[in-house]
Formats: C-alpha cells, sequence, structure tokens
C-alpha cells in the first residue's frame, strides 16, 4: 500500500482538458482534509512533466486532453512505462464498453464518470486507488473481462516479416492518431472521405480491432514516425 505525502494527503494531479473544470475539480478536493492537488495539465505532455516534476500519487486524467482525442489514453500509456507505481484514474463522459476496456489496457487503475456519480463517491475512489484498489462497477469489470477472454495480441508483420499495413494504411493510421477526423485525414492524403472509410475498414480487419481508441493505442505501442527521403513523415512498424 503506497504511503501518502509529507504532508499526511494524497498528492493528486488532474490532466483536464478544460483548465476551468481543472479549478473546479481543485477547489472541491482542497475541501477534503486528505487530499492536496500539487498540479493540473491541460495536455499529454503537460501530464508527463507535471508528474516529473510533482511526483503525484494518483493522477485523474480525462480521455481527450487538449491535445486532440484520446491523447489521455496516450498519456495513461506513457505513465504505465515510466512509472509503473502510479494510481491513474481514467474520467470517461460514460462508461461505453470500448472505452472501459481501453482505459484499464492503458494502464487505468480506475474508472470514474463524474456525470453519473456524486462528488464523494470520488474522493472515495480516489482513496480506494490510492490504497492500491482496482475501482470499477461490475458491468465495468464484465467488459474487461469478456475483452480478456477474446483478447490476441495485434498482428504487426505476417509470416514472412512484412508490416501488416500498406504504406498509405500505416498514413491513415498516423494520421488518426493525430486526432484528425476522416475529412482531415482525406483533405491531408487527397483522398475521399469514402476512400479513407475504406482504408479504416480494412486496417481495423487487419489487426483484430474495432475502435479508434484500439487504433490510437496500436500506433504508440507499435509504431514510430521515421522521416522518408522528401522530409515527409511516415508510419514505419
Amino acid at each position: 500500500m503506497p504511503n501518502k505525502s509529507a504532508s499526511g494527503k494524497i498528492s493528486i494531479l488532474i490532466g483536464h482538458f478544460n483548465a476551468m473544470s481543472c479549478e473546479l475539480i481543485d477547489s472541491a478536493l482542497k475541501r477534503r482534509a486528505t487530499f492536496r492537488v500539487v498540479a493540473h495539465a491541460n495536455t499529454s505532455d503537460e501530464v508527463l512533466a507535471a508528474v516529473r516534476s510533482f511526483n503525484p500519487q494518483v493522477t485523474l486524467i480525462t480521455a481527450n486532453l487538449k491535445d486532440g482525442p484520446l491523447s489521455g489514453f496516450v498519456a495513461l500509456r506513457q505513465l504505465r512505462e515510466f512509472r509503473p507505481e502510479l494510481r491513474c484514474i481514467m474520467l470517461l463522459d460514460s462508461p461505453e464498453p470500448q472505452l472501459v476496456i481501453d482505459a484499464f489496457r492503458a494502464g487505468a487503475k480506475g474508472i470514474f464518470c463524474p456525470s453519473q456519480s456524486q462528488f464523494d463517491m470520488l474522493c472515495r475512489c480516489i482513496r480506494r486507488v490510492h490504497s492500491g484498489q482496482i475501482w470499477a462497477t461490475s458491468a465495468e469489470l464484465a467488459y474487461v473481462m469478456d475483452a480478456f477472454a477474446s483478447y490476441a495480441p495485434l498482428p504487426i508483420v505476417d509470416s514472412d516479416g512484412r508490416s501488416v499495413l500498406s504504406t498509405r494504411e500505416e498514413d491513415v493510421v498516423r494520421l488518426a492518431a493525430d486526432g484528425l477526423s476522416n475529412r482531415e485525414i482525406a483533405h491531408d492524403l487527397a483522398l475521399s472521405e469514402h476512400t479513407v472509410k475504406n482504408y479504416l475498414f480494412r486496417i481495423y480487419d487487419k489487426l483484430g480491432i474495432s475502435s479508434r481508441v484500439e487504433l490510437v493505442l496500436y500506433a504508440v505501442s507499435h509504431a514510430r514516425l521515421t522521416e522518408t527521403g522528401n522530409g515527409a513523415s511516415r508510419l514505419s512498424v
């Protein structure tokens, strides 16, 4: 069980895309004697920097940060890699099964939906997660168990050692992972939006995934950006 900070309070980092929401959560937590908010962050980079600087014991992170859709999941995965002992709670607008599964897969120790629970329950969630427990409803745990039962590692290369994705599909993955919409990807790659949708269907089928969240996590976990000869970046797996 992790110890409390030197002040005797649980130190907390709030990662939220909205600065005003950070202030509101901070203000509410300050009224509880057991908590101490050490920093706010609005982007994934700020989350990582704040964890390094302030060494919080618990982080509250929204799924979407200011630097793009699903960037909270990216920050969560990176935190798990360099601070595996850190207790992270993912704040979701609603407990959609795939978001719940991907949050725990990325390293969350708890799931909390502010719109569906009272603030007292958030405080209880923080204390439980800090003590080493997992915070989730029975339904959310059922989602994770079902996913675990059917889990298979994502393919990166085929039996001949070649990438399972074509160069163009890798480009689509890179832009989707950057938070671009289908329309923006189409514009960037000089394709029709319909063609981009077809690429995504094929990518999902090849990788055995079913959501954009899993696609982002695939890109973070299995891909690296390299520079092509003409100076453009492309995804290399």
